[in-house]
């Protein structure tokens, strides 16, 4: 599954323009940082809750293909740059994070 289209079956709102067809292979959620760097894989979708910059440096370090902020959480100007200068596809949701998560694990099982 691509990125894009979880973005159309969720209803996902898309922050700067990053390339959103990168491939799902699995998913990782947690809001602290250095759990995210020391677990998430290659290709998950990161589900969190945090909006700063530091979510994109951990993106990137961790080549997610992609990160789902919920419970309408907003990421700043600053994070959304850096998103785009990283090439880090960041994503919004007004679900609770354990909604999503759950619709999430249901379309890439």
């Amino acid at each position: 599954m691509k990125v894009n289209e979880l973005v159309d079956k969720l209803n996902l709102k898309v922050y700067g323009n990053a390339n959103a067809n990168k491939d799902v292979k699995g998913g990782y959620t947690s809001d602290l940082l250095s759990d995210v760097m020391g677990n998430a894989s290659e290709g998950d979708v990161w589900t969190t809750m945090q909006t700063h910059k530091n979510i994109v440096a951990v993106a990137s370090l961790k080549d997610v293909a992609a990160v789902i902020i919920s419970n309408g959480n907003v990421p700043d100007d600053d994070t959304i740059e850096a998103a785009n200068e990283e090439n880090v596809v960041l994503l919004g949701t007004t679900e609770r994070t354990f909604e999503i998560c759950g619709l999430l694990f249901n379309l890439i099982k």
